[in-house]
């Protein structure tokens, strides 16, 4: 049995569907069942079930981005620091290990010699060092929380995308705003991800942390050139002179934009598919929300 946290989520809905379509026992524990930010709680509902294994997808991302975590910083702390460690607490004292999406929006840009970030460097997007988004500083100090903990693997999501048209959509966010910012990313195909981190655990491969982005990086121009090849929409796509412009006429607040490497992900044997083919796949078989 598997327990699943945040299972409304945009994430946590593409756990659902994966547990389901293999047929794996899962248990979402919802809020309104049982309080798990409340560690005394959480744990003696682990310690009586046992589970084999249970994934936190739960968090604050701010609806419809990350400007609205500028508004609501008390939820956004509580939801990406403190919960983290409350759970890594419950599951230490419970024996249950157990896997934490957490997010590459820690870092911007690239490492100094022009690579992608590794798991081992230093965030550079966060509180202590750069003038971060309220949202990345609280995923950075959710990973310092857990930093020593056992039994525990740290996920990084970034801009997570698939076939679907949703809100939570990277590639829908881009068809319905206005102008774009042209950045260079590494993102996230959302079913690959949850596919492979649950084969994190299946595989019993070293717990830690893992950059989970589908290998290489793509510019916001690129996947704008993508979706009028793969005719998903032809409109006459906007962009920002440049972030300055963003920043003064759009955003209340800074955004990550950087490449990560997923190398140690993919040298466990799990792998996912090369980033512009993974937005090509998608936006050929494009699922429109239903009017």
């Amino acid at each position: 049995m598997i327990y699943l946290l945040g299972g409304s989520g945009y994430v946590g809905a593409a756990y659902q569907a994966l547990f389901t379509r293999r047929g794996l026992p899962f248990r979402n524990l919802r809020r309104a069942d049982l309080d798990y930010a409340d560690r005394a709680r959480l744990t003696d509902l682990l310690r009586r079930e046992k589970p084999a294994f249970l994934i936190n997808a739960a968090g604050y991302t701010g609806k419809p981005n990350v400007d609205a975590c500028e508004l609501h910083k008390s939820e956004c702390l509580m939801g990406n620091a403190v919960l983290p460690g409350t759970i890594a607490l419950a599951c230490a004292d419970a024996g249950v290990p157990w896997g934490h999406v957490s997010s590459g929006c820690i870092y911007s840009g690239r490492r100094a010699d022009g690579a992608g970030f590794t798991e081992t460097d230093t965030p550079n997007f966060t509180f202590r060092t750069n003038h971060c988004s309220f949202y990345s500083g609280t995923k950075a100090l959710g990973e310092e929380v857990l930093a020593g903990a056992p039994a525990v693997y740290i996920w990084r999501l970034r801009i997570p995308f698939n076939q679907v048209d949703s809100a939570r959509n990277y590639l829908s966010k881009l068809m319905r705003y206005a102008s774009l910012l042209d950045a260079e990313n590494s993102i996230s195909q959302l079913d690959e991800f949850v596919a492979a981190t649950l084969a994190c655990w299946e595989k019993r491969i070293p717990f830690g942390t893992y950059n989970v982005t589908n290998p290489g990086h793509v510019t916001t121009r690129e996947v704008v050139g993508l979706i009028k090849k793969t005719g998903v929409s032809t409109k006459d796509f906007k962009f920002f002179t440049d972030e300055a412009e963003f920043m003064r006429t759009a955003a209340k607040t800074p955004r990550s934009n950087c490449v990560m490497d997923s190398r140690k992900l993919a040298a466990t044997g799990i792998k996912l598919t090369e980033v512009h083919e993974a937005v090509e796949r998608d936006l050929r078989r494009w699922v429109k929300a239903p009017a």
